[in-house]
């Protein structure tokens, strides 16, 4: 619903190198049932992403469903044009909203995923109408009514912190992916998302998977004002994972975790990367960023378990040699090592 005044829910996509995804779900957000003040952080694309994104608000580019599936949630597009206000970092972080349907930030480098939703979530609290914000992966798609239940649930929970929706599988839309969330286990670094893998018709308690939410997933994540003045941004040393594992860490229960559980997302799930759930599909990046954000977190939160992640790490190498994995082996050896991964060839 653009041209709408005085919107109470913001929301933030960080964009690199997927202009296409970004602006399908774009076109799902102009359709939400409430006002939204809608972000796009683009951490220095190199694929024309912030051109096109300008020409789409222009009315030049049309949105493509990557699913036929999901044709009739972004076509035929919103009318043309949109009012887009492009700003560079620097003149993001003086301003604040001004008005426009959308606006685009160049972050000027690629800031990661926490640091590119900071950004956002800066400029976005400088309104002061603005009372929760909602982090979205740019390969998403939303049903029109989520940003409306994920709004009135933040706003029905006593000391609201952060919330989340239910998101199930863009390309298997009827499974889900998580129920607001992960359990995490301290001791092995893996989670597991509530409800992964469950048929979305499947019953399910909402409050109870409030109760045992660790974190919310990061693919659909609102977090509240009084959340983000009080415990502050993410934190962008990660770059990628873990940011929201840390996030809820230190909230330390000061904050409520809740649940929409009336707002349904659909993701992609790594389409920047090469993240997956499935094993032996993960990207080198990706394996090289998960092992590098669990010990940089352990390291932070529960130093005295590192000796026994390390000993997990060499477990993962040994295992990739015992495969015939010798380059993801040494992608590994380079996290553990704290060694940069851009040396070693992605071909």
């Amino acid at each position: 619903m653009i041209g709408a005044s005085s919107p109470r829910l913001g929301v933030v996509l960080v964009n690199w190198n997927g202009w296409s995804d970004t602006i399908e779900c774009l076109e799902t957000l102009l359709r939400s049932t409430i006002p939204l003040r809608i972000v796009v952080v683009d951490n220095a694309s190199t694929d024309g992403s912030p051109e096109r994104i300008v020409d789409w608000a222009a009315g030049i580019v049309r949105a493509q469903a990557a699913s036929p599936a999901f044709t009739d949630m972004s076509t035929p597009g919103s009318p043309k044009p949109i009012v887009l206000c492009r700003l560079d970092a620097a003149a993001a972080a003086a301003a604040g909203p001004d008005g426009a349907d959308v606006t685009l930030i160049d972050a000027g480098s690629n800031r990661g995923f926490a640091g590119g939703n900071n950004i956002g979530l800066r400029f976005l609290f400088r309104d002061p109408a603005i009372r929760h914000a909602w982090l979205l992966n740019n390969d998403t798609v939303v049903e029109p009514d989520a940003a409306m239940a994920l709004l009135a649930r933040m706003d029905a929970t006593h000391k609201i912190g952060m919330c989340g929706t239910i998101v199930r599988y863009y390309h298997r839309p009827e499974v889900v992916q998580a129920l607001n969330g992960s359990r995490f286990n301290l001791f092995t670094g893996q989670s597991r998302g509530i409800g992964e893998g469950q048929p979305g018709s499947a019953p399910f308690d909402p409050a109870k998977v409030a109760r045992e939410t660790d974190f919310v997933l990061g693919a659909s994540l609102g977090v509240s004002r009084a959340f983000f003045e009080t415990v502050g941004p993410m934190t962008e040393d990660y770059f990628l994972y873990f940011e929201e594992v840390d996030w809820a860490a230190r909230n330390a229960g000061r904050f409520t975790i809740a649940f929409a559980h009336g707002a349904v997302v659909y993701h992609k799930e790594g389409g920047s990367i090469g993240s997956s759930a499935v094993k032996g599909r993960r990207s080198d990046a990706s394996d090289y960023y998960l092992l590098r954000s669990r010990l940089g977190f352990i390291r932070r939160r529960a130093m005295w378990l590192l000796p026994l992640h390390w000993l997990l790490a060499l477990g993962q190498i040994a295992r990739r040699l015992l495969r015939l994995q010798p380059k993801k082996a040494l992608v590994l050896l380079r996290a553990l090592l704290g060694l940069r991964l851009n040396t070693v060839s992605r071909g």
